[in-house]
């Protein structure tokens, strides 16, 4: 990003050099001088990866607009380094993508439900956290279970590359039956016309679904805390310069009021009730 606006600026002054040079020493007046600079936005954009199917957290609405939690922080953090929200790109960024996004360069930051983890922090960097989730499971109406144990004998969906389905083979339901799909709508599906026992994925995501009209009255959470989520946004590995900046941008963000704001936005219609802001660098 920065280095985006570093070449802009190179290129300008290059352009002014070779302008100059083409003058010489003749006395025509070589131009007014009257560059911006790279400050000034211009045809500049940031390119910012989100989940287009996360319904409270991040979503393409039918009217090609987003929303959701993760939309306003990132939004936020773009206004702090400059970027009006009509210069953000948005890029749709599944579970199982976001690493080589980011190591490709096609994005330059992914707040998409990121959970910071050891395996991750060996490709990419993150800022934060922003958000503290848990996981926990979305099941039908009156289909609940009392304690982790019970999960054994469900047939479980999650979505592939996520946290979610690697706690569920590693930690607490070794025996249970995993469906990895591509996104959490197919598993939405699933659950609902009886494929799969349960969704499982972080609660603020389970939310969102079950807050959707067309979902009301359908499915409900288990209520098990079955994992600490801390969301964070990921940046190209080692960026510190950048990691830093987004810290600063969400520390302010904090201050303001506008997470509070954002949760109650976007989580209130849910019933879901955030942790509080989680204190930058602290993994929980």
């Amino acid at each position: 990003m920065r280095l985006r606006k570093a070449s802009a600026l190179a290129a300008s002054v290059l352009a002014l050099s070779l302008a100059a040079t083409a003058c010489g020493s003749s006395d025509d007046e070589g131009g007014d001088g009257g560059s911006d600079g790279a400050g000034s936005g211009g045809g500049d954009s940031i390119t910012i990866g989100i989940k287009f199917d996360q319904p409270g957290l991040g979503l393409q609405t039918p009217d090609g607009d987003y929303a959701g939690f993760d939309v306003d922080v990132a939004t936020y953090i773009a206004g702090e380094l400059g970027y009006e929200p009509d210069q953000i790109e948005w890029v749709e960024s599944p579970s199982a993508e976001r690493e080589n996004l980011l190591s490709r360069g096609d994005v330059d930051f992914i707040a998409a439900t990121y959970s910071i983890t050891p395996e991750r922090e060996e490709q990419v960097s993150f800022a934060g956290p922003y958000l503290l989730a848990h996981q926990d499971l979305l099941m039908r109406v009156g289909e609940t279970v009392s304690s982790p144990d019970e999960i054994n004998e469900l047939t479980l969906c999650s979505v592939a590359g996520s946290t979610s389905a690697q706690n569920v083979q590693n930690d607490f339901a070794p025996d249970a039956q995993l469906l990895e799909m591509g996104t959490y709508s197919e598993c939405l599906t699933g659950l609902e016309n009886g494929t799969v026992d349960a969704l499982t994925t972080d609660d603020s995501i389970l939310a969102g679904y079950a807050s959707q009209e067309a979902n009301q009255g359908k499915f409900e959470l288990a209520g098990l805390e079955l994992s600490n989520e801390n969301y964070g946004v990921g940046i190209p590995k080692d960026d510190t310069e950048l990691q830093q900046q987004i810290n600063d941008a969400l520390t302010s963000m904090v201050e303001s009021g506008a997470w509070d704001q954002a949760v109650e936005d976007n989580f209130g219609p849910a019933g879901y009730e955030a942790e509080a802001a989680p204190a930058i660098g602290e993994i929980v």
